[in-house]
């Protein structure tokens, strides 16, 4: 079986890849009855002479192959029919503006596997980029802080080279006295974590937090039975709520009234209460002014997410009382990080992160015949249609 590590086209340019030039020879040494190839790319963060010096032939076309390994969504014109394509594709949560994306996929007869559709039977992620999402927002959140208040100033991550250069960094600034509240407690949320630990920010319980001050900053990291609570006042159960939220309400105002800093890593479920609303934001109780949403739902449970913002342009303010978009650091206005590609600004340690759990998960299971059953739940189209597991996206693809 051939495997072609191919060219990202997407804009604006990601430069991620699934393997680094060292995985991708790991990867050779443990399936030597696999073949791989490496489209050339002048983006990707390991150059092609990378993989030519490892001994990987590195094409132009890459038609020959029947595995494609990418990372994010593919241009329609850049699809070849009859192959196997794994990537983002942005369509399982029915997204309008790929639905195109996935007519086409069927129609070339492509076998899509999406990244996001590789689970554990129970449904938990084996492979993503969260732990990076989480480690740059949370950077943003508070180079956003220092830029606002004039306290500190830390460069892009972009413009870093690794991941301990960003670490390098922190250690030069000192963070005020402020109340944090982390929200989440999966990959996006513990890659935030990490960065308010290396900062030596003091971590304290969620009734202490709730009933006092400091002398010093701290932060809380909040699960879902924190900041929602059952409507009818019975002890919340988590599973529970994951299967049906609907008896059950926001909690979240609690934090908002006693916190300076939200960094908002959690997952954001369909029919969840909103963490916060509009109508929220305008209490004269709500004390939040920087919000750091790497999450990053529009016009969803944090309200004053109200578009996506840039790695070019990070920040943005939201006026709470006018419901509207206000420059950054405006008088009165809630500061806003919303970025939602945070990975790209981190692509070394991002892509070889990636590669490690894709080694480890996927790429074994084309040769033990799938025992794991993890490319069978992923498939999302087969013979141009969609699996059974996808099928509730009929509707979808068909326009309805």
């Amino acid at each position: 079986m051939k495997f072609a590590i191919i060219k990202e086209r997407k804009n604006p340019p990601d430069r991620r890849v699934v393997f680094s030039p060292e995985k991708l020879a790991e990867a050779r040494m443990q399936f030597p009855e696999a073949e791989f190839i490496v489209e050339a790319s002048e983006l990707r963060i390991f150059p092609d002479a990378a993989y030519r010096a490892l001994g990987f032939e590195v094409t132009e076309d890459v038609s020959a192959a029947d595995v494609m390994l990418g990372v994010k969504e593919v241009p329609i014109a850049g699809l070849i029919p009859n192959k196997k394509y794994f990537f983002f594709s942005h369509t399982i949560k029915k997204q309008p503006y790929n639905r195109g994306l996935l007519q086409a996929v069927l129609e070339h007869n492509i076998e899509l596997y999406d990244h996001e559709t590789i689970v554990k039977k129970s449904g938990a992620r084996l492979i993503g980029f969260g732990r990076y999402a989480g480690l740059v927002g949370a950077y943003n959140g508070f180079r956003g802080l220092g830029l606002r208040d004039n306290l500190f100033e830390l460069p892009k991550v972009e413009t870093l080279s690794d991941l301990q250069a960003v670490k390098e960094e922190l250690d030069k600034i000192t963070i005020p006295n402020i109340k944090i509240l982390l929200s989440g407690t999966g990959k996006v949320a513990y890659g935030a974590k990490e960065i308010l630990d290396h900062l030596q920010i003091k971590e304290v319980s969620d009734a202490l937090y709730l009933t006092s001050e400091f002398s010093e900053p701290v932060y809380c990291m909040v699960d879902v039975m924190e900041y929602n609570k059952r409507k009818d006042g019975k002890v919340g159960n988590k599973q529970q709520f994951y299967k049906d939220p609907t008896g059950y309400e926001s909690n979240f105002m609690a934090y908002a009234k006693t916190s300076d800093l939200f960094i908002a890593g959690h997952f954001y479920g369909n029919n969840a209460p909103y963490l916060f609303t509009r109508e929220d934001a305008k209490s004269a109780e709500f004390r939040i002014n920087f919000i750091a949403d790497i999450s990053c739902d529009i016009d969803g449970p944090v309200a004053s997410t109200i578009r996506p913002s840039t790695i070019a342009e990070p920040f943005y303010g939201y006026d709470a009382q006018q419901e509207k978009e206000v420059a950054f650091g405006a008088e009165n206005s809630i500061s806003v990080m919303a970025v939602d590609n945070l990975p790209c600004e981190l692509p070394k340690d991002a892509s070889e992160g990636f590669g490690d759990m894709f080694l480890e998960n996927v790429l074994p299971a084309f040769f033990n015949d799938d025992e794991r059953g993890i490319l069978k739940r992923a498939k999302v189209t087969s013979k141009r249609r969609l699996t059974e597991r996808f099928s509730y996206l009929e509707e979808y693809v068909k326009g309805q």
